[in-house]
């Protein structure tokens, strides 16, 4: 049987999603918990990686598994084995052919920002105190809607077939003191939200114009972009899949 699994997890602790060799990832962490309860070697599959650092409130991975299992009551023992910073909200059967991954047709970020130094926002939001002027960041922030190629935003080295992405939603909002950076699309890069804030606070800054936003775009060229803002304000906030995957 396949199952989805929406999982959400605070990244602090973690170096990322992905499993890897010298360092901890959320993949590895909950395919341990899985295979000791389930006495059966479980692997799973991720809608997409997050960086060393990065929070989600909402992602999905796919699992196969041959032991039969009660959904409710197995979800509050994988809770309880699991780490407090890790938590599965729920579990619903899939068709066989269900792919968390190549089944999502949109997910969505969002990035935080505060401008007042906050012990208790340490580590969950940027610490970014230099004036901006949210109407011009949102200005630029049009010019993202659509379908572009967005090599300019994306790590150098990744393996990727093409760097085109159709973003639906790209706006910045002021939040319960916080300003956050709401951005949807069918697919990211490696590093692209990160990149594409860390230049819309240079238009908000009044380091560079709307128009070097545009030609930035235009370029194709990450080292005109601005700098990868920290990972601890950036959020995997949802993933969304046609309902026609699901069988409960």
């Amino acid at each position: 049987m396949r199952y989805f699994f929406e999982i959400s997890y605070n990244g602090t602790s973690y170096h990322g999603w992905q499993n890897q060799a010298n360092a901890i990832g959320v993949q590895q962490v909950v395919e341990n918990a899985l295979s000791k309860l389930l006495r059966e070697e479980i692997a799973i599959v991720g809608s997409g990686r997050t960086d060393t650092g990065v929070h989600c409130t909402q992602q999905f991975f796919h699992a196969d598994i041959q032991s039969k299992f009660e959904v409710n009551s197995f979800l509050i023992r994988l809770n309880s084995f699991l780490p407090k910073d890790i938590a599965i909200q729920q579990i619903k059967r899939v068709k066989a052919e269900a792919h968390a991954r190549y089944d999502a047709f949109e997910r969505s970020y969002e990035y935080k920002i505060t401008q007042v130094k906050n012990p208790f926002l340490t580590g969950y939001a940027y610490y970014f105190f230099k004036e901006v002027d949210l109407m011009w960041m949102n200005q630029a922030a049009t010019l993202l809607h659509g379908v572009h190629d967005f090599e300019c935003f994306s790590k150098v080295k990744t393996d990727v077939n093409n760097f085109t992405c159709d973003i639906k939603l790209a706006e910045w909002n002021q939040k319960s003191g916080l300003l956050v950076f709401d951005i949807t699309a069918n697919r990211f890069l490696r590093g692209m939200v990160r990149a594409i804030v860390g230049t819309l606070l240079e238009v908000g800054a009044g380091k560079i114009s709307v128009r070097d936003f545009e030609g930035i775009i235009e370029s194709k060229d990450r080292k005109r972009a601005g700098m990868n803002v920290p990972p601890e304000g950036l959020y995997l906030k949802e993933v969304k899949y046609p309902e026609t995957i699901f069988i409960d």
